[in-house]
């Protein structure tokens, strides 16, 4: 589709979606808030009478594509991370909640969240007794010890960013192979207790063990990535199957007993299967015809009217803290030069991107890193045609000016996106977007079980991509550290969430200044993270903030007890089916 055939229809497509979508989304919004008091005040009154009239059946998901590895310490997907939350366990873990309550730690494989010690960097849990993995095998302190140091062999995502604080944790960073952890996680069999020690103190180092990275699994566990191959696990379900070209079968874990409904609750489904493979059109008619129960992917804007008239009891609308974000490489032309990272950040329309995303009631347009409502945040876009607080309009001009003084014009340039329907409309607007600016430009779908770790990894030489970033924890940290720090950016490999490439050591330090002073001033520290998430834009704008999204989840008529997290999104592990 040429460009100038493009935005006429984009435009045409804002007006009609702007037109209907104030219904939906008062009508979706509603029912979210009805059916996530019901959950909560369900559960509270009588969890087993609950459990005697719905456990049971199989709940059906669907997916357009699977997201690559099944190890919960190697994969950086919220698709995986669902689906790992009942699957295995941390030492404590963001309780399974609606709501606010969602950000809260509680203990899960250990007794209690400890108090720390040595002015903070030490931490000393107490493991609970009697948990089992799905082999039958007790989880001991030699699994945890070991799990923690496997976090370095098989080079997790995170591993530089959130675990390098541990003491020893340098060493395993220059020789992943000869990680001990030496001093800084010790186990003590007699005790039932594991002690970590820090090389200073970490105030978002309860987030940091609370994710899947920090997943225990049995000490005997693969130092590689055990792709599909299912490992050991202690949750209410353990991966009985996964293909990632048909599906991921889940079933009880035959050794699992009930510890914390809080960290990890019994489910409701005997069997959830997760089926790949199927176009979100698709999709959405097998779920309104109960063949599915509910689909992973953003329902395309062309159905959002369908579901919010005729369905709209099984449509749930939640505010979400992300961003989708088109990351430009800055070690490659024509993404090198500033000016031309900049001037793609004039260039582009957010509103029309809003518009592909389904309107102004399901994402707002942003030009930069951290989301609205998030630690650290303070409204700024400088990227617009009245620069202040809030993104108001394109800015052609300034844009174009920026490219003719860069001298690259006339370059090829190639948008890597996930082949669904919003990610490759994404990607078609920007390529007529450089287009306009002078450039060569062209889309490459590809499927979203490979498209992650393919833009991450340096050897593909990408340019630019559409991806997508959901908090994994409440701390700014999480947005402009780990997406553009230096210990994120990996060369040659596919565990580099830095994408952009981004590090400037000044930068950086700053960042780190801004993770020590949390520990004693958090107010403060916000404060600078949002100096930094402005300076990040304006001096290196290593990628350009499209929009912040909601979700849209649409589920099928047999589905009960919706509730929402602020962590993970559906808690589905607790929903029920007819």
């Amino acid at each position: 589709m040429t460009k100038a055939s493009y935005r006429p229809s984009l435009a045409s497509h804002r007006t009609s979606l702007a037109s209907r979508l104030p219904s939906f989304a008062t009508i979706a919004l509603a029912a979210t808030a009805l059916t996530a008091t019901l959950a909560g005040t369900a559960l509270a009154d009588d969890r087993a009478a609950l459990y005697g009239a719905h456990k049971g059946g199989v709940l059906r998901l669907v997916t357009n594509a699977a997201e690559g590895t099944a190890d919960p310490q190697i994969n950086y997907t919220l698709k995986n991370w669902q689906v790992f939350q009942y699957v295995y366990d941390t030492l404590v873990v963001f309780k399974k909640a609606n709501g606010p309550d969602s950000f809260t730690i509680v203990p899960d494989l250990a007794e209690a969240v400890p108090t720390p010690q040595d002015g903070g960097k030490t931490y000393v849990f107490k493991l609970r007794k009697g948990i089992k993995f799905s082999n039958g095998k007790e989880v001991t302190v030699d699994d945890v010890v070991a799990s923690f140091r496997r976090i370095f062999k098989v080079s997790s995502p995170t591993s530089g960013s959130f675990y390098n604080g541990i003491v020893g944790a340098d060493a395993c960073l220059k020789s992943a192979d000869t990680c001990t952890l030496e001093g800084g996680v010790v186990g003590d069999a007699a005790a039932g207790t594991v002690t970590f020690h820090l090389v200073a103190p970490d105030s978002e180092f309860m987030y940091k063990i609370a994710v899947p990275h920090a997943s225990i699994l049995p000490a005997d566990a693969p130092t590689k990535d055990a792709g599909t191959t299912p490992m050991p696990s202690t949750g209410a379900y353990m991966i009985a199957s996964y293909d990632p070209n048909t599906e991921m079968k889940l079933v009880r874990n035959p050794n699992f007993k009930e510890w914390s409904a809080d960290a990890q609750p019994d489910g409701f489904a005997d069997e959830i299967h997760y089926d790949f493979g199927l176009t979100e059109e698709a999709a959405i008619t097998a779920v309104q015809n109960g063949q599915a129960d509910w689909l992973f992917d953003p329902p395309p804007a062309d159905r959002l009217n369908e579901l919010g008239t005729k369905y709209a009891s099984q449509v749930h609308v939640s505010p979400l803290t992300a961003f989708w974000y088109a990351p430009m490489n800055v070690n490659l032309p024509p993404f090198n030069d500033l000016r031309v990272r900049q001037a793609l950040n004039y260039a582009v329309d957010r509103d029309a991107l809003v518009g592909l995303f389904g309107g102004a009631q399901l994402a707002t347009p942003t030009c930069q890193i951290l989301p609205p409502n998030f630690p650290g945040h303070v409204d700024s876009c400088i990227y617009t045609k009245d620069p202040g607080t809030q993104w108001s309009a394109p800015d052609l001009d300034k844009a174009k000016a920026l490219v003719k003084e860069s001298g690259t014009a006339g370059q090829k340039i190639s948008i890597i996106t996930e082949d669904t329907a919003i990610s490759k409309a994404v990607g078609t607007y920007l390529q007529s977007v450089l287009n306009d600016l002078g450039y060569d430009a062209s889309v490459k779908p590809i499927s979203s079980n490979i498209q992650f770790t393919y833009i991450q990894n340096t050897n593909n030489k990408v340019q630019i991509s559409v991806s997508q970033w959901y908090q994994d924890y409440p701390a700014a940290s999480d947005f402009l550290n780990v997406l553009f720090g230096c210990d994120s950016f990996h060369p040659g490999s596919d565990s580099s969430i830095n994408i952009a490439g981004y590090c400037d050591k000044d930068f950086d330090a700053k960042m780190k200044a801004a993770m020590t002073q949390a520990v004693t001033d958090q107010d403060g520290a916000n404060k600078q993270w949002a100096k930094l998430d402005a300076e990040l834009m304006e001096k290196g704008a290593p990628a350009v903030p499209l929009f912040t999204p909601k979700r849209v989840d649409f589920v099928s008529s047999r589905v009960g007890n919706f509730m929402f997290s602020l962590e993970f999104q559906w808690v589905f592990g607790l929903a029920w089916v007819k």
